[in-house]
């Protein structure tokens, strides 16, 4: 599990089935250790130094924004146990990839507009959480296709948020506990409908 609060950042050096990364820092992993790149689970599969390999999955493929070599990525350890809970639960399952459509910039912030898949629009709310490129980040407002957030400055600088433009595609994941309810949810309405028509069905 994952907090969504971005530790280092690194560079992508190579791409495919085995996946390399360049971290800024020591993290100090090992191999079997998790990694959340740009907000997908890795594992860790060897270490060189700051050079980190991990094992690419078809599934993890085609579910995430595959960066290419020289591509700067967000670097987030698993939570220890024992850790202070900083954001919020980041699983590093990613749903979708996201588009940014717009950005603008006031007084240090920069508020983005992100696009999703009209699928998801149940699992995002007005002052919830979604995690993007790794990142915790509050839903500011949300329209039929598009979401919006504001970063701080900090976040602009530690994270590559600061080198998102339009066009730019980022992993989303969103809120775990949304998921669960909206499927429990629509589990209760389809039983619901079933019980209506069995009755029906009776009367009948």
């Amino acid at each position: 599990m994952f907090t969504g609060l971005i530790e280092t950042m690194g560079t992508v050096r190579s791409t495919g089935s085995r996946f390399q990364v360049e971290s800024d820092t020591d993290l100090g992993l090992v191999r079997g250790d998790s990694l959340a790149v740009n907000g997908s689970c890795l594992t860790v599969t060897g270490v060189q130094k700051n050079n980190l390999f991990f094992d690419i999955s078809p599934e993890t493929f085609r579910r995430i924004v595959v960066p290419v070599p020289g591509t700067r990525v967000n670097l987030e350890r698993s939570m220890p146990a024992e850790g202070r809970f900083h954001g919020h639960i980041v699983t590093g399952h990613v749903d979708e990839a996201g588009v940014v459509t717009k950005v603008r910039r006031t007084a240090g912030f920069s508020e983005f507009s992100i696009s999703f898949q009209q699928k998801s629009s149940l699992l995002l709310v007005e002052k919830g959480s979604v995690a993007v490129a790794g990142i915790s980040l509050t839903v500011v407002s949300i329209t039929r296709r598009e979401f919006v957030v504001t970063v701080i400055p900090e976040t602009l600088q530690a994270t590559t948020a600061g080198e998102w433009k339009p066009g730019y595609r980022v992993n989303l994941e969103f809120d775990i506990i949304g998921k669960y309810v909206t499927q429990a949810a629509q589990a209760a309405r389809s039983s619901e409908s079933l019980r209506e028509y069995l009755e029906q069905s009776r009367r009948g």
